[in-house]
Formats: C-alpha cells, sequence, structure tokens
C-alpha cells in the first residue's frame, strides 16, 4: 500500500506553517532574457515568435491549462544563450560551447563542495494562456558522469511584479557527482516552491502568473569537454479551480494496452535509504512498467549494483534514480519524467489532462498515462486501501467505460492489473480538495500526470499529443 502520509504532504504542511520567505538565488549570474534572443543567432524575429506561439504552446483543456515546452532547433536559438550553442540532428538539443564561467556548489547532502565550469540558456518569456495559480517544469537530458543541471524559473504577476529566480531542481541522471535535489524554502511572498511545483499562496486573492523564463544552467568538471545534453524543456501552468466533485465524462473508448506489471509491495524493505522501500515506490514503478511498454529497460550493468536475490530489479533502479534527496522520496513528478527520458530517444512530461475523454485519447493513439490521486478507502470501489498520495497507470477502458489501472499498490505483479469505476476513479484524479477520514479538508492533484512517448510517433500518436497541446 502506499504511505498513509506522502512527505509531498508533510512538506508542505510543514513550509506552509513556517511562512518562509526565503528567495532561492542560482550559482550562475542571471541571464538578462527580456525577449528573444533571435536575432542574435541570425533569426528573423517573426520565426521567434511563430515559434512562441506555435503548436507546441496548446491548450489541453481551455482555460485550465497551458503547457509549453522547448525542443526544436529554432526553439533552442531563439533563447537567449551564455556559453551554450543549438545542436541540429534528429533530435535537437542544448550543449556546453565555451563556459561562461566557474562557481563553486556545496552539495547539501554529502556536504562536498566541487568547482564547475558552466553555462546557461534562458528561454524568451512565455506568456501563458493561463493566468496561472501552479507551475510545473520538466525536462529532457543526458548527462555524462562530471556534468549536471539546474532549472530555474522566473515569473511576473498579474500585478506587474516579478519573481526572484526560483529553483525548480538540481538534477542528474546518476548520483555521483551530485545528488539530484529540490530546494526548500522558496518564497517571495506571494508564492511558494513546494518541492517540485510553483504555487501562489493565496489563489482566493485574484492573484495570477501570467508570464515567465526558464533558465537551465549546464555544469561539467573543469578543463573536459565534457556536457549536458539537454532535448526537452517546458513547463505545465494551470488554474483549476478549487472543486470536491467533476462532472462524469461519457465513455468513448473499449480497448487496453499491454503493459507490463510491477507490484511496488514485492519491494517492500528493500533499499530503505530510498524513502523506506518498495512500500513508497508508487512514482518509480508507474514509471518503470511504462518505460518498458516503450521497448526500453536498463542493461545488465545498469542493475549490476541491485541484490541478485531481487525480483525486478529495474524497479529497485528506477526509484534509486528517479530519488529526491531533499525531498526524501521518488515521488519528485519532474524527476520521474527526467529518468525516463534518460532512454534512447524517449520523451517525458509532466502536464494535466481535463477529463477520462482526454486519457481515451492517448490510450486509442497508444499512449499510456501515469497519474496521480488520492482517497480515501470507500472512494474507489476495490482498491482496499486509502491514500494521501499514489501515482497508477492508465492502460485502457473497458466497454462499460470502466478505467483499467496496472495499480502498483497491489500484493503481487499478477494482481496489479485492476478496473475501477469510472465515475468514482474520475473523481479522485481530477478534484483539487478533499475530505480525509478524519472530516479534514485536503488538497487534490487536480489531474496531474507523467506522459512519456517515443521520439517519433505514429501519425495518430502525433494527432493526439498535438490535440492534448504537448506536440
Amino acid at each position: 500500500m502506499p504511505p498513509a502520509t506522502p512527505r509531498r504532504t508533510v512538506l508542505a504542511a510543514a513550509l506552509a506553517a513556517a511562512a518562509g520567505t526565503a528567495a532561492a538565488t542560482s550559482a550562475a549570474p542571471a541571464s538578462a532574457a527580456e525577449t528573444c534572443a533571435g536575432a542574435a543567432a541570425g533569426i528573423p524575429a517573426e520565426v521567434c515568435d511563430a515559434a512562441e506561439a506555435g503548436p507546441e504552446a496548446g491548450t489541453p483543456a481551455p482555460g485550465l491549462v497551458d503547457n509549453r515546452f522547448w525542443s526544436t532547433y529554432t526553439d533552442w536559438r531563439c533563447g537567449t544563450p551564455a556559453g551554450t550553442r543549438a545542436v541540429a540532428g534528429h533530435r535537437p538539443g542544448l550543449v556546453i560551447d565555451t563556459p561562461a564561467g566557474r562557481t563553486d556548489y556545496t552539495d547539501p547532502h554529502t556536504g562536498r563542495t566541487g568547482t564547475w565550469e558552466y553555462a546557461t540558456w534562458t528561454s524568451p518569456v512565455h506568456t501563458s494562456t493561463v493566468p496561472a495559480t501552479e507551475v510545473v517544469a520538466s525536462w529532457n537530458a543526458h548527462t555524462p558522469p562530471g556534468t549536471w543541471l539546474q532549472v530555474d524559473l522566473r515569473g511576473t504577476y498579474g500585478d506587474g511584479t516579478e519573481t526572484p529566480w526560483f529553483v525548480m531542481g538540481r538534477w542528474a541522471s546518476g548520483d555521483t557527482d551530485i545528488r539530484r535535489t529540490s530546494v526548500d524554502d522558496q518564497s517571495d511572498g506571494k508564492a511558494t516552491i513546494w518541492t517540485d511545483t510553483f504555487s501562489v499562496d493565496d489563489p482566493a486573492s485574484g492573484l495570477r502568473l501570467v508570464s515567465y523564463r526558464l533558465r537551465l544552467t549546464l555544469h561539467r568538471t573543469p578543463g573536459t569537454t565534457l556536457t549536458p545534453t539537454v532535448w526537452r524543456l517546458g513547463a505545465m501552468a494551470s488554474d483549476i479551480p478549487d472543486r470536491f466533485t467533476v462532472p462524469a465524462s461519457a465513455p468513448g473508448l473499449d480497448h487496453e494496452l499491454t503493459v507490463p506489471r510491477y507490484s511496488q509491495n514485492t519491494h517492500v524493505g528493500q533499499y530503505p535509504e530510498y524513502d523506506n522501500g518498495g512500500e513508497a515506490w508508487c512514482s518509480p514503478t508507474s514509471s518503470q512498467m511504462i518505460v518498458e511498454y516503450w521497448g526500453r529497460r536498463p542493461a545488465a550493468e545498469d542493475l549490476a549494483w541491485v541484490n541478485p536475490d531481487f525480483a525486478d530489479p529495474q524497479v529497485c533502479h528506477a526509484a534509486r534514480f528517479t530519488y529526491d534527496y531533499q525531498y526524501a522520496g521518488c515521488g519528485n513528478w519532474p524527476f520521474n519524467a527526467a529518468y525516463a527520458a534518460t532512454y534512447p530517444d524517449l520523451n517525458a512530461v509532466v502536464t494535466r489532462l481535463g477529463s477520462l475523454t482526454d486519457l481515451e485519447t492517448l490510450i486509442r493513439a497508444g499512449i499510456p498515462a501515469i497519474t496521480s490521486q488520492s482517497f480515501r478507502k470507500e472512494e474507489l470501489t476495490g482498491a482496499g486501501y486509502g491514500t494521501s498520495g499514489h501515482l497508477m497507470t492508465v492502460i485502457g477502458f473497458t466497454a462499460d467505460g470502466d478505467v483499467i489501472a496496472n495499480d502498483p499498490a497491489s500484493p503481487n505483479n499478477p494482481a496489479v492489473r485492476r478496473v475501477y469505476r469510472r465515475h468514482e476513479w474520475e473523481n479522485i484524479w481530477l478534484r483539487t480538495k478533499r475530505y480525509d477520514a478524519n472530516g479534514k479538508v485536503r488538497s487534490g492533484t487536480g489531474g496531474i500526470c507523467y506522459l512519456f512517448w517515443p521520439n517519433r510517433p505514429t501519425p495518430p500518436q502525433r494527432r493526439a499529443l498535438r490535440a492534448l497541446g504537448l506536440l
């Protein structure tokens, strides 16, 4: 079963009580990127303007969600570089060219201080189609040993004031150079970073984030030619209204995808240094199922560190390499997406969807989804447990429209496939408010999901992703 109180919930409550006001600062100097810098790269301004307003700036749920992801060669050339350069190819990306300088970084989780060369790239300002109460960034990158990256966000509120640069994550695919980490105690008195989410403190005030920039800082060992390669960077901005229930959507699909089944409970007690072992591994277990659905998996040498007596060692691997050392858990949403994208030619994002109809669109095209929900035991018939936060994979729908999910909170792998009642499931996924077992009002996830897909999707997959504002 999932843990009764996820660390994300505990952290949010503790920070809210403390009402911290410390603003994060970046190790690298801020880049000035008030407008598109494409002209400096020889790109006409209208090309950059078109890229900014193009199909990747879509809205899967009009008025509620805005997605913007930079991933094309033109995208990378339209940002503001300081020591980085865009590279073309079947998967365009961003790399270190000539470092902008050096910086020292003391890892808070090891105490080690290291000197790193760095270079930065700052996106153009993106004006969200949805003035937002929440923003979640995500990225896809390769960080060879001796490299790592940091993602920052800076935005402008509707009242014209600007946020500081907030750290959205310090990340490496490995864990030997730095420990991947979120950053606590970031607030400007108007919004707070809760692990992986920018959140306006008082949505009822009407304050919203209307635009933002993202900044990448790429680090490498001094004197080397190493570099991270970033293929995708972006964010999902949203303004989901407070709601305890959502209207039922009409069934529209009878189809099931064949997705590997893994139980997190197979791993209870294994590697407790990663959030107490399998009991809390719903997110990496779900991520690993979908990674393998797309035909990817870690190589034998990648799994050599896992005890050979343990079944499904790739789930242990996923837990280790999604683990957030500050959050002290494997449920950091962008870190799970970034883990999936370390496999060859996989894209991964964190977004929000508006209904089960959106999920049907994806399943019809062959794309399963990982969803986040919370519920009391009696709210989801057949689950047999309640949870303050849990990840499942949606793999299909029955003829009656009920949800077919691979639920990692199952006693063993064969039991992972579950069928849940459509409206019960839709409600626990899409609501933003709920009552816990003691009658207290708690938050819900409002339709959060992870989506992974191949770099060269089929035409139906491309149409489905475009329909939801993701391509």
